[in-house]
């Protein structure tokens, strides 16, 4: 169960980056990062109070807020980046140096993936860099690409360490931690805040579905090893790429395909291992 809940996870980070790379191309980027977590911020407490919390400890608390202040900023430099760069390069680039800062440290906290799933893992980052087109340089895009990747890190790993016993509320303390981190942001540049009010809806949903994603992600992580669980949310740029190919009508070049099918093959190698 744990890989599929980690590919659910990924599919809803896929489809609340595209739709959040879209929007913050008719908004400005820190307004739909910011009205996101408060969208989040609902959605999670709601999902916390239906979901019972045997023992929560003020360490979960702390290790969720530590996660949702890596979400913010990830959020932040994803949104700028996805507003004036091409989907299928931004959303890879910040996966890339994600995946391996995320596996890295499970590997020292004691994880041991079998020989399958290592496999897996060699085969995740190349294809994740070959879906980037192989662009990881200083520029615009790409730079808020390598800035977003070091908060997926810090979210993914510092989630992991919550325990299961505390259900959901790491999650919910995350969303308060990312609210608290963006809000100096929003106070000092409220005009940034204006949108129409279809906008505002928008944004608050792709919130709620990145701590859907979440939420996902911590169930996963509960259920097998966390360099595994993390590797498989990371597949998520997969689908913006194949969306921005679809309904954009972005190119996709033979090194980007390569990616996509080297993706679907660590998919595999990752659920059996």
């Amino acid at each position: 169960m744990g890989p599929v809940l980690a590919l659910a996870s990924a599919v809803c980070y896929g489809i609340v980056d595209f739709a959040g790379g879209l929007l913050s191309r008719r908004a400005h980027p820190a307004a739909v990062t910011f009205l996101g977590q408060l969208g989040g911020l609902l959605f999670a407490c709601g999902a916390a109070l239906l979901f019972p919390a045997d023992g929560l400890r003020p360490a979960d608390l702390l290790w969720g807020a530590l996660s949702g202040i890596g979400s913010g900023s990830a959020m932040h430099f994803l949104n700028r980046g996805l507003s004036r760069g091409a989907m299928s390069v931004v959303v890879p680039v910040s996966a890339v140096t994600g995946v391996a800062l995320s596996v890295l440290c499970g590997v020292l906290l004691g994880d041991r993936p079998a020989p399958l799933a290592w496999v897996g893992i060699a085969v995740t980052v190349p294809a994740l860099w070959c879906v980037a087109g192989g662009r990881a340089g200083p520029g615009s895009e790409t730079g808020d690409g390598l800035l977003a990747s070091a908060g997926v890190a810090v979210q993914y790993i510092a989630l992991a360490q919550a325990d299961p016993a505390s259900g959901l509320w790491p999650v919910a303390a995350g969303r308060v931690a990312a609210v608290l981190v963006l809000l100096p942001g929003a106070a000092r540049r409220p005009d940034r805040l204006c949108m129409e009010p279809g906008q505002y809806v928008r944004a608050v949903l792709i919130g709620a579905g990145a701590a859907l994603g979440l939420v996902l992600y911590l169930l996963a992580a509960g259920q097998q090893l966390l360099a595994v669980a993390v590797v498989l949310a990371s597949l998520y740029p997969a689908l913006p790429v194949l969306l921005g190919l679809a309904l954009l009508h972005e190119k996709v070049s033979r090194r980007q395909t390569a990616g996509l099918l080297g993706a679907a093959v660590a998919t595999v190698l990752l659920s059996l291992g």
